[in-house]
């Protein structure tokens, strides 16, 4: 891999921002008032990384409870709250964005609507702005390849050359089936202590920093 020809894919979630614990959070409080209950177990395996839609059907499956607009627009209101109130990007982050010398770019399961108020929330606007990459532009979510194929096609660079950072299930087998190189980033909050299977872990963007020294500035 060289520096003028690689690419960082970034999740947003969960690893440019420390969303996870806030969703999680929203989702288990809404649920419960329709007698629903979720563990945090549960939510990484079923909604960590995936789209409102699979959330959609993964409720209907396990529960028998139909996600309604109405569920979805109060879903929406509490985690814009708790976004307002408590969301943080991960811990240096903002030192890495500013220090890498090669191209990067966001690819998430999330709205463009969520991911441009999370980014504005966390101070991370400057470093994303034609390099936003959402479910809506691609046929197939996460764990489907669709969504880090097409980042790296607009971003001009072959899958082999791109390195992708996820804390999910669903987006680290999305970046192995594009054949690219895959980090399994473990430093948010609804991580904490939890095992991983993936050979690349990083819990700290210094981590990084230092295995990739020729990917940043001094």
């Amino acid at each position: 891999m060289t520096i003028e020809s690689s690419l960082v894919i970034f999740d947003c979630d969960g690893v440019l921002i420390d969303s996870e614990v806030l969703s999680m959070q929203s989702w288990q409080h809404l649920l419960e008032t329709y007698e629903v209950s979720i563990s945090a177990e549960y939510f990484i395996s079923n909604f960590l990384g995936k789209s409102m839609q699979h959330v959609e059907q993964q409720v209907q499956h396990d529960f028998g409870l139909t996600v309604t607009a109405q569920i979805k627009d109060e879903f929406h209101i509490l985690l814009k709250e708790a976004f307002a109130k408590h969301l943080m990007p991960t811990p240096g982050i903002t030192n890495l964005l500013s220090r890498l010398k090669v191209p990067y770019c966001l690819a998430t399961s999330s709205s463009p609507e969520r991911t441009e108020y999370a980014l504005s929330c966390t101070g991370l606007s400057q470093f994303f702005t034609d390099n936003i990459f959402t479910r809506s532009l691609v046929k197939n979510g996460k764990p489907a390849p669709d969504l880090f194929l097409y980042a790296s096609e607009k971003m001009g660079v072959t899958p082999k050359q791109c390195i992708v950072i996820e804390d999910s299930p669903a987006g680290i087998d999305a970046g192995i089936a594009a054949n690219m190189q895959v980090i399994h980033y473990t430093g948010g909050s609804h991580l904490k202590d939890m095992p991983t299977k993936h050979t690349t872990t990083f819990s700290h963007w210094d981590s990084f920093i230092q295995a990739y020294p020729m990917l940043v500035s001094d």
